[in-house]
């Protein structure tokens, strides 16, 4: 039985959660890892114990109320035990993007004050121990995986298994003091400290209460009945909030079961056997998998191809339709039926997704095209649009009125508004308490009446309630001649073709728009192995002539769009470049999630955006990477500057600021 709406004032925290689960749940699995290619299960009774010891043992290394505990690795149960694990001590959980270096690490672990670390395995014990002399605060961690520390200086690195064993001896000395901290634990008290990606400067730290996460959780679970029934895969970062939520906040209020894969590289296999019927995924995760559909009908006999292509065309035709319950006649419903047969239903199946009830892209915008191509397929793919600072939920899409131009309505328990120059405002019970040590940004995010700025530029569709977003409110500008500049939505057209992985326009207070790209390295590779075009590197197959030729073809494909919509016509891409090198995190051009980093583009690579400008043919440049040993480094290029045909409109009209 799924949990009900008045439950929520009972419980005021997330370990309270999970003792009505041990009970009410109590065989049931509550998480799930495969290990050696075998599922491990573990039932809500037995996830309490395993919590409860390693509580235990945390009290026994000296855990006191209001004590940070970062949270450093890959999506496993043992880690996602310390969240409540650390939560019912009193203590706040912290977790850090696994892939960070050690410099950033050391930024959250130093501003935190972190005194205990919780690490996957030697990798990511390696970077704190780089790094410790300047965390004052810093005293013990304690690892998972023990394979590679045998010979380390143990005085304060602990096995994970050896804490838990810690607690579960000491637990007749130590069980009343554990009861007496769960017991005082109120909404009001911190739940969960996240990061912020940090687009535009140093990540700060959002504050969430027991209060924000649970009643998001009930709100979102309740929005599209989550139950105990369903399954999820947890493989995205747990540093991010929307796996937070999905992984603790929303298993734990609605008792479903949280899968983690053995690695990285086995995740479509084991998404797969799981076959999750709640899945949520970034938009650039959808935009690989569609790359890899598309690469491999590149390699498919004619046969394949051509019922991929024909069937493909109906389902765009009345596939949402179908989803959404609409009429469609009896022979467009056999036609889709046949397609389900031969193409929908295998497609499904190879992409894990065949029992998805509900799913759920945020983060970025995704490009209709590539979320129309789910929706075809008989997937109920929907937007939601979230924050760190919302405990994720903005707005949800409700069944039956998803669309790929809005991001639906407004989530339960919150309110939405519109602010004079366009950007969107919001408050609900999940809105954060406040930025870490940062009074000044709580300020000016969050006012008195806590309405929370969101940065983004909408609007609010009067007929149906739905959420508009045109962009980041700081990247909508104006063009020279006056008409409106939004880079995010040409970036996103650009970004549905398969071998186009990232772009980045510009354009704002210029006569006309530019753009970065970056190929997409297993599309584009693979399009060379057929056409026998041999290529040594990444910057050598990125500046190939027919490689050239054909970013330009679709650059000029999405200029017609573009050219069509009356207010964004003067963003079509006059010239461009393909980039020698992938924007990458570890360079600071992009997010850990994935977000360009739109200031620091600007300046890294002013020399070769003038001469986007210049009517050069042509520019070398040197640009500073960061190699995997953290080693900095140089590499230099010639790049081409690439002239697209744009479609001549009618007299550009001035927009109003919106």
């Amino acid at each position: 039985m799924a949990p009900t709406s008045h439950d929520v004032g009972v419980f005021a925290s997330i370990p309270a959660l999970l003792d009505r689960n041990a009970q009410r749940f109590a065989s049931k699995s509550a998480y799930r890892e495969k290990e050696f290619g075998i599922w491990q299960s573990w039932s809500w009774v037995e996830t309490k114990e395993e919590i409860e010891a390693l509580a235990l043992g945390l009290i026994s290394l000296g855990v006191t109320p209001g004590d940070f505990i970062a949270i450093i690795g890959s999506n496993r149960p043992h880690l996602y035990w310390v969240f409540p694990a650390a939560q019912m001590i009193g203590a706040i959980p912290v977790p850090i993007y696994q892939d960070s270096a050690a410099e950033e690490m050391a930024y959250v672990l130093d501003h935190c004050g972190a005194r205990f670390v919780v690490a996957e395995d030697q990798e990511q014990v390696d970077k704190v121990i780089e790094v410790q002399d300047r965390l004052s605060q810093f005293e013990h961690m304690i690892y998972l995986d023990p394979r590679g520390l045998r010979k380390y200086d143990h005085a304060k690195l602990h096995e994970y298994s050896h804490v838990q064993a810690m607690g579960r001896a000491a637990i007749d000395e130590l069980m009343p003091e554990l009861k007496a901290r769960k017991a005082k634990l109120t909404q009001d008290d911190v739940c969960v400290m996240l990061y912020t990606s940090g687009t535009t400067g140093k990540p700060k730290g959002v504050v969430l209460s027991n209060r924000n996460i649970i009643e998001t959780s009930k709100n979102s679970s309740e929005f599209d009945d989550l139950g105990p029934g369903d399954e999820v895969l947890a493989y995205l970062p747990m540093a991010w909030v929307g796996d937070f939520i999905f992984s603790i906040g929303q298993a734990f209020w609605s008792g479903f079961c949280v899968n983690c894969p053995e690695s990285p590289e086995t995740m479509v296999t084991d998404l797969r056997e799981i076959g999750p019927t709640y899945y949520f995924a970034p938009p650039r995760v959808f935009e690989s998998q569609l790359t890899q559909v598309m690469i491999r009908m590149e390699d498919a006999g004619r046969i394949k191809k051509w019922l991929f292509d024909t069937f493909m065309a109906h389902a765009r035709k009345v596939g949402s339709k179908i989803l959404d319950g609409e009429t469609v006649n009896g022979w467009d419903r056999f036609k889709y039926a046949l397609g389900n047969l031969f193409v929908f239903a295998p497609l499904k199946n190879s992409l894990g997704l065949s029992r998805v009830r509900v799913g759920y892209t945020a983060g970025e915008a995704i490009g209709p095209e590539i979320f129309d191509f789910y929706r075809a397929l008989g997937i109920n793919l929907k937007q939601l649009y979230g924050q760190t600072e919302a405990s994720v939920f903005i707005t949800q899409q409700p069944d039956g009125q998803v669309r790929s131009d809005t991001v639906g309505v407004a989530s339960p328990g919150v309110e939405l508004k519109i602010a004079e120059d366009g950007e969107v405002f919001y408050r609900s019970p999940g809105v954060f308490e406040y930025y870490y040590k940062n009074p000044e940004s709580t300020a000016s995010t969050k006012d008195a009446e806590g309405w929370v700025a969101t940065g983004d530029a909408g609007f609010i569709e009067s007929d149906t309630g739905h959420l508009r977003i045109i962009d980041r409110a700081k990247d909508v500008g104006k063009m020279e001649d006056g008409r409106m500049f939004a880079p995010k939505y040409v970036e996103n057209k650009l970004k549905f073709y398969p071998n186009i992985l990232e772009a980045v326009l510009f354009g704002s207070g210029r006569s006309e728009c530019t753009a970065f790209i970056n190929i997409d390295l297993n599309a584009v590779g693979s399009w060379a192995e057929r056409n026998n075009i041999a290529y040594s590197s990444y910057q050598e197959l990125a500046g190939h002539p027919k490689v050239l030729e054909s970013i330009r073809a679709h650059v000029e494909e999405v200029n017609e769009s573009v050219a069509r919509d009356d207010m964004l016509s003067g963003c079509q891409i006059h010239r461009f470049v393909v980039l020698h090198k992938q924007l990458d995190p570890d360079d600071g051009e992009i997010t850990r999630t994935g977000k360009v980093r739109r200031r620091i583009v600007d300046e890294k690579f002013a020399d070769i955006i003038a001469a986007l400008y210049d009517s050069s043919d042509e520019i070398s440049t040197r640009t500073e990477v960061t190699y995997e040993d953290g080693r900095k480094g140089y590499i230099s290029a010639t790049l081409k500057i690439v002239t697209a045909k744009t479609v001549t409109t009618a007299a550009p009209k001035a927009v109003a600021a919106e």
